[in-house]
């Protein structure tokens, strides 16, 4: 990385292109991650700072100090002195347009009556933690993030296995019908996900898998994207590996599982991901499965912090950083293998 910044069109200094491509980068840079780091710094604001006109970027709350005698922290204001300063004053309390405020180095001194109108709130860089805490603690958010994690593993492994199967025949077996089958498969793609939302929780519902993450899960092992995406890559692996473990009397399993699937590596990952972001974001199917609480995922969770009247945007913020933590994770691990694997799924 040091290196690529320190490259040099120039002799000794910077050329206008080096400085052109520094600017684009940045750019770059702003517009791809901006969004997101205000996102994460927004978590930590509170309620009332999210709802602050104009909007700042750094969570900013009003300063609270602990007074001798008080069991809570008070709220800080700056207080015009007569002679054009100002001081900070401790608000024990208000009543009316007049608050009650007191020294919070030397509180014996007494009382003073300020106006309100007079006084400013004095601000300090303050993260809401309790924003996270909260959730966990007293939504059961903890529950919804163990089954979105089921839900995602679980699927992502059933959905490599059931399409790497499909596109192993697709790719390795000659049977009359293959090209046919391969295109019915891949013409799935344009039937749009609302017209088979009835039949699909009609058979779900028959099965006995309402209401379970089960049902969540199975419906949308098989993919077309998957079984493409393998299908062409493996094209790409040779067919006398195969034939030479055949004539080692070698299973098919075994040349499956031993031989084409180390070897699809690439392409899996690049699926596994693809997987992961799909079933860990899908809010439509299981809204339509799922109807008890308990086996909620986490985007149905986050939907329950959306009132009608009210929206508990701090909270709402919190758990959606939660919800980018996984699936950024698991792209930063297997984000190599996607040049890789889309790469080779299309050279033949």
């Amino acid at each position: 990385m040091s290196n690529f910044l320190t490259r040099r069109r120039g002799k000794g200094r910077a050329d206008i292109t080096d400085w052109l491509s520094w600017l684009w980068l940045a750019i770059g840079v702003a517009v791809m991650f901006g969004p997101v780091l205000w996102l994460v710094l927004s978590s930590f604001k509170t309620q009332s700072a999210l709802q602050e006109f104009p909007p700042g970027l750094l969570p900013m709350g009003q300063k609270l100090v602990m007074v001798q005698g008080f069991d809570k922290p008070l709220p800080v204001f700056a207080v015009p002195r007569p002679d054009g300063s100002t001081a900070e004053r401790a608000m024990v309390r208000r009543i009316g347009l007049e608050g009650q405020m007191i020294d919070p180095a030397a509180p014996d001194k007494g009382v003073e009556r300020v106006r309100i109108a007079t006084a400013t709130p004095v601000r300090e860089l303050h993260f809401a933690f309790e924003n996270y805490i909260e959730p966990l603690r007293n939504f059961n958010f903890g529950r919804y993030l163990t089954n979105s994690v089921f839900v995602t593993v679980v699927a992502t492994a059933i959905t490599l296995l059931i399409n790497a199967m499909c596109a192993f025949a697709l790719s390795k077996y000659q049977f009359r019908g293959r090209a046919g089958i391969f295109l019915f498969i891949v013409s799935t793609l344009m039937i749009p996900i609302t017209v088979i939302l009835v039949p699909a929780f009609l058979v779900v519902t028959g099965l006995g898998l309402g209401n379970s993450l089960w049902g969540v899960i199975l419906p949308p092992a098989a993919t077309p994207t998957g079984v493409f995406l393998l299908r062409q890559y493996m094209l790409t692996i040779p067919d006398e590996l195969i034939d030479a473990a055949r004539m080692d009397h070698a299973s098919e399993w075994r040349v499956f599982w031993r031989i084409v699937l180390p070897l699809a590596a690439p392409a899996l990952a690049v699926l596994a991901i693809f997987s992961v972001v799909w079933r860990w974001n899908d809010f439509l199917w299981p809204l339509i499965v799922l109807n008890r609480e308990e086996v909620f995922t986490l985007q149905l969770g986050l939907a329950a912090f959306q009132g009608e009247l009210n929206t508990q945007w701090h909270y709402l913020l919190a758990m959606t950083v939660v919800t980018l933590v996984p699936v950024t994770l698991v792209f930063a691990f297997l984000q190599k293998y996607i040049t890789t694997g889309i790469a080779s799924a299309g050279m033949k």
